[in-house]
């Protein structure tokens, strides 16, 4: 009988209930984890570890908490280090995409929620679950993040803001445990058929895109004790490692 990959590791997804963040917890679970899923809502937690079992896994940890929710964070990592004393796995995926306007029309209201959710949030995650993840003997964290981050299209300006900022973190991130047994890297989805792609994009057709399933495949690849890349992004859509650079 062939081990799986993920035996004994513990793991944790943010917007796990539904495309990227549910397809990747399911996965992971497949691999042998124990899921610690973040979400919003139950009941989509609720469905996802439905679907875990169904499929074989470890029942999972649910977790309805909204990421904007720093103190809930805490209290999430003190919960994790009390069980278990460590975090194997951390995927970062929890975002939104926010309004899509130019800059000068957005509501401060609205700007301050998305950098909320896609930027800040993303720090107190490292904040909380740092300890834990330097426990494990092969701490892996992987933020998704987005080409808007370099394409800076007109009208995506939040979006491409904070994505762009979530590199930057995750980079110090990872320079900053580049000498442990972490490794800390982005992923870049790309078109990817999802309920955020139809909001971005109300006349694509769905069918033309890749599903989340293959997405998450590629971060559980990612999340491998195996893996020694550290600071880089892996580009979903060239199926390819991609490594920054200063502008030329």
């Amino acid at each position: 009988m062939t081990s799986k990959p993920f035996s004994g590791r513990i793991a944790c997804v943010t917007g796990a209930s539904r495309g990227i963040g549910r397809a990747t917890a399911l996965a992971l679970a497949a691999g042998g984890a124990q899921i610690v899923a973040v979400a919003r809502t139950q009941g989509g937690l609720e469905s996802l570890d439905d679907a875990i079992q169904q499929a074989g896994g470890l029942p999972a940890t649910l977790v309805p908490l909204d990421i904007r929710d720093g103190d809930g964070l805490d209290r999430l990592g003190l919960a994790l280090h009390e069980r278990w004393g460590r975090l194997d796995v951390l995927v970062a995926n929890g975002a939104i995409l926010g309004p899509i306007s130019p800059l000068g029309h957005v509501v401060p209201k609205e700007w301050d929620q998305i950098v909320a959710i896609n930027l800040t949030a993303q720090w107190r995650l490292i904040r909380s679950f740092d300890p834990l993840l330097q426990a494990s003997d092969a701490g892996r964290a992987v933020f998704v993040t987005s080409g808007a981050a370099t394409k800076c299209r007109p009208f995506w300006g939040p979006y491409s803001t904070t994505k762009a900022a979530l590199d930057a973190l995750a980079r110090t991130y990872a320079a900053e445990t580049e000498s442990t047994a972490m490794r800390v890297n982005l992923f870049n989805p790309g078109p990817i058929r999802t309920t955020m792609r139809a909001q971005a994009m109300p006349g694509e057709d769905p069918q033309t895109l890749d599903p989340p399933e293959l997405a998450a495949e590629a971060i559980v690849a990612m999340c491998l004790s195996s893996v020694t890349e550290t600071g880089r992004l892996y580009d979903f859509p060239t199926r390819s490692w991609k490594s920054f650079r200063d502008p030329a």
